[in-house]
Parts: C-alpha cells; structure tokens; sequence
C-alpha cells in the first residue's frame, strides 16, 4: 500500500477511534457477506462495523491516545466503533455473536481505556439507556427515603456516566484504604494521620471504513 494511502486509512481510523464512546474488536473469520451486512444493520446508525487492517488499526490507536490492543489485533479483524448508546451495542453485538458462532468479540475501548471479552459482556449485561433514564425519572418523583434507596443502586453508577460500563467496573474494584482525619495535640500541632486498614478474510461491502482500512 503506497505511504500516502496508508497515511489517509490510518488518519481515518485515528479519527473513529477519538469520535467513538466505544469500539469492540472483533474477529469475522467465516462470516459471510450477508452476515456481515446483517450485523451492520444490527448494530444501526450509531455504530460502524469496519474491517481493518491490525498495523493500521494499532498505528491509528495509538495516534488516538490508547494503548494496550496489540494482543486484541491478531488474526482478521473489524471493529465496531460505537457513537450511540453503547450498551445497546454490546448487546447487539453479544446476540449476533451467539447466533453466529464465526462472530468472536476479542475486547474493546471505553472512552480511551481497553476492556476485555468480560467487560464488553458485563456492558451488554446492564440494562438499555432509555431503561435507565426511565427510572431515574421514576426516582426523582419518589418520595426523599425511596430516591435514595434508589440511588443506592446500580442505577446511580449508569445514571452518573450513562457510559454504563466504566460505572460498573468502578463498582467491582476493590476500594481505596482511606485517611482517618487528623486530630490536634494540645500544643495544635496536628497528629500523623492514621491509616484505616483497608481462516480465510471473508468479503466485506465496500464502504468508506472498509475503503480506507483495506487501502
């Protein structure tokens, strides 16, 4: 591929990858054209399934702030990059997936930062953003004691972000050992603080992603 095209495929890449909320890497292996174009349409307006190649989709990361996917970009590989709701693509992908064992889900980005196969599976787990902001609406408008119950629910991570997954694994992380406050000496000298314990490519459609990815 002469220097200019590849330079044009990855600056296109470069710039999915920075307009997108997510991207799940993907191998298509065996899939056909139709499936292909069933999962595109399956995914809707809000998302581009593109079939890349791994030098450019790295060299395109890697201009986009992200690192970490050189293991994800082995083998055929096409990416969904999301820019609707990105819960309802994990979904979409995940179904299609099940339905089409050639579809394998290899990890993903969220919002500059990679996951893996069992992020992108607890993403598609969590219930759609219209579902979330539903009972957000429904907790507004209850009484003070049941809004904060609420509140303290998963609900209040995805309604935080609405990014849904970055809330979820910040909820599965183990927490941070946190400074008991520092009490006065009889002189007000302050005290130390105490811590507290703590396979052959199939056909694809020519589209412009396809196109300047395939260049």
């Amino acid at each position: 591929m002469p220097t200019e095209a590849k330079a044009a495929a990855v600056a296109e890449l470069t710039d999915l990858f920075q307009r997108s909320s997510a991207a799940v890497l993907t191998e298509y292996r065996g899939l056909t054209v139709s499936e292909i174009t069933q999962l595109r349409r399956a995914l809707g307006q809000h998302a581009t399934y593109a079939v890349t190649k791994n030098t450019l989709a790295l060299l395109a990361a890697r201009a986009a702030g992200v690192d970490g996917l050189d293991a994800n970009l082995k083998g055929p590989t096409a990416i969904a990059f999301v820019t609707g709701d990105v819960v309802e693509a994990a979904k979409g992908l995940r179904t299609f997936a099940g339905q089409t064992p050639a579809l394998v889900i290899k990890g993903g980005v969220l919002d500059g930062k990679v996951i893996d196969v069992s992020q992108v599976s607890k993403l598609a787990d969590l219930e759609p953003r219209e579902v979330l902001l539903a009972k957000l609406a429904g907790a507004m408008k209850a009484p003070l004691s049941k809004a904060v119950y609420m509140a303290s629910a998963p609900l209040a991570q995805a309604a935080r972000t609405f990014d849904a997954l970055r809330a979820k694994l910040e909820a599965d992380a183990p927490a941070a050992p946190a400074e008991a406050p520092a009490t006065a000496s009889t002189s007000d000298e302050a005290t130390p603080d105490a811590d507290v314990a703590p396979t052959a490519e199939a056909p694809t459609e020519a589209t412009p992603a396809d196109t300047a990815a395939d260049a």
